[in-house]
């Protein structure tokens, strides 16, 4: 997958079905315009995604810059789906107020070379958002390209969107947040040194430390699954300020990794959140701590043995 990131000075140098999005979370409804984007591979165009380095909210000071998704773990996705060209274009004062009907004429059509574009009926582009999917359809006959609107999808009677996504995350209701993206909620990074407590007691455990603009589920401990070298390991996994993980008090996710003793440091490892099994705790001393970790590995192999 290309990727085309911080300049504005590019042209692609074939035409293109392209969808325009944040895509945070890539949960089901962006799935299904995804889907759309790529079957247009069948009729030689390539896909491509149309995305900022900074969302616009985020620049306006709208929302913080927390997002479900790393930009390298949207690359990952992105790439594993198929799609042939990702671009994350700047947005600064500038970008940010070019007028719709440029933004079509300019971006979508004289760079990109826009035949097909995939957009929810949500969709918003140019200056303060006014640009639509009504603006898009008429437009369309004029510069040779062909939109199509793509509903939405909906889970429990709501439409999915990443705001529905965060909720369900920040309440813990994991399987909910499986619904929702199709897939276990994941957190990717290389693994990193720890106090080694574990490795004392016998439960060794793998450290991961997230940036801090990645959305995290409430501390405490979950079951899950871990992809590593290329194969999925059961797990249990703790969410928190865990001293083991860190001296200098970074939220991390540190896992225990059933029928599992290798050195795994500097690999890159992700971790799918399954279910929520308690909450954060402060153990007296480590015989306390010792005795809690026996007790959720158990617990561990009951839920996935």
């Amino acid at each position: 997958m290309q990727i085309i990131q911080g300049t504005t000075e590019f042209e692609l140098s074939k035409k293109s079905a392209v969808s325009i999005g944040k895509f945070d979370g890539i949960h089901l409804g962006h799935q299904k315009l995804l889907r759309h984007v790529l079957e247009q591979k069948e009729q030689g165009q390539q896909a491509v995604v149309f995305t900022f380095e900074t969302p616009p909210a985020v620049l306006f000071g709208k929302a913080d810059d927390r997002e479900l998704m790393t930009k390298g773990e949207k690359r990952t996705a992105f790439e594993r789906m198929g799609i042939d060209i990702l671009i994350e274009f700047p947005l600064n004062e500038q970008t940010a107020s070019i007028l719709p009907e440029d933004f079509i004429t300019d971006v979508l059509v004289k760079k990109i070379h826009a035949e097909y574009i995939a957009a929810g009926p949500d969709v918003s582009f140019g200056n303060k958002g006014a640009g639509n999917y009504m603006l898009l359809h008429s437009m369309a006959d004029r510069l040779g390209y062909q939109v199509q609107i793509i509903d939405k999808v909906y889970f429990n009677g709501r439409e999915i969107s990443s705001t529905y996504v965060r909720e369900e995350l920040e309440k813990g209701h994991m399987e909910n947040v499986s619904k929702l993206l199709g897939a276990p909620y994941g957190v990717s990074g290389m693994v990193a040194h720890g106090s080694r407590f574990g490795r004392t007691i016998g439960m060794p455990t793998a450290n991961l430390l997230p940036p801090t603009n990645k959305l995290l589920p409430p501390n405490g401990v979950y079951y899950s699954e871990v992809y590593l070298k290329n194969r999925k390991y059961c797990g249990i996994t703790n969410i928190g300020y865990n001293p083991s993980v860190s001296e200098e008090k970074q939220l991390g996710a540190e896992t225990f990794i059933y029928d599992f003793d290798e050195d795994i440091y500097g690999e890159e490892m992700t971790v799918k959140l399954l279910s929520f099994k308690r909450s954060e705790k402060k153990f007296d001393g480590k015989d306390a701590l010792r005795e809690q970790m026996m007790q959720d590995i158990e617990d561990g192999k009951k839920f996935h043995f």
